[in-house]
């Protein structure tokens, strides 16, 4: 589906930090980024795991295009983390292929995987479409990860005891669940909030359930039945 609802908002300029290590890779990201008509700017350019973090939690960044090889270093020891740094999401950027490791990618918080091979136009796509709420990922890789996530012991480590929620988060939890890849703008009409107060109240269900994603708390919440709301709700 492709129509206005999924593009930047006129008055709000998505804010974009890079984390890479290779200078020329960062050039060229900045200029197609900050481009004329892309309603994105670069706020920041990172170059390794430490700088990424400080620079994330002073500013957080509407989306952080992440290397997952910071000269040599996996950048998934920090992936959580930035991914806890407010309302940011993570679109990884990557030229590897490894299977087991773009998993984990996802599982540790990523909104989306766009290889370093893929065209301009579809770098910035991910980017609108991660930071709307969307995930971006092939449908194999969709389906390996529900299937991980709700299978016994699936999930994130800290999901270990049902956690009881408040009726607010538990509409927003049903919502999700219900339309599960609906854009978060959408969902909060739906719910009748504005999607700032969705993204304040997402945050905080992740932090208490100890997922990272709205993949993850959608397999969390269908696992735990979560999605259905107590009668008279």
């Amino acid at each position: 589906m492709n129509d206005s609802r999924h593009m930047p908002s006129p008055s709000h300029v998505i804010s974009v930090m890079l984390v890479d290590d290779h200078k020329t890779m960062l050039w060229g990201l900045e200029r197609l980024i900050g481009g004329e008509h892309s309603g994105m700017r670069v706020v920041a350019t990172a170059s390794d795991s430490a700088e990424a973090l400080e620079l994330a939690r002073a500013l957080q960044p509407d989306v952080i295009v992440l290397d997952l090889d910071l000269g040599g270093i996996s950048s998934l020891a920090i992936l959580p983390a930035l991914a806890q740094c407010g309302s940011t999401r993570i679109l990884v950027l990557t030229a590897s292929h490894d299977q087991a490791i773009l998993d984990q990618t996802v599982l540790k918080g990523a909104r989306g995987i766009v290889s370093k091979d893929a065209p301009a136009e579809m770098v910035l796509k991910a980017i609108e479409k991660v930071y709307h709420g969307e995930l971006w990922l092939e449908h194999e890789m969709l389906g390996r990860m529900l299937t991980q996530l709700t299978q016994p012991g699936g999930g994130s480590a800290q999901a270990v005891a049902v956690a009881s929620p408040p009726l607010k988060e538990r509409k927003i939890i049903a919502a999700l669940v219900h339309g599960s890849g609906t854009p978060a703008k959408l969902l909060a009409d739906q719910l009748f909030i504005s999607e700032h107060t969705l993204r304040n109240h997402l945050t905080s269900i992740y932090r208490k359930l100890g997922v990272y994603n709205r993949l993850e708390l959608y397999a969390y919440a269908t696992k735990h039945h979560l999605g259905e709301l107590p009668p008279g709700a």
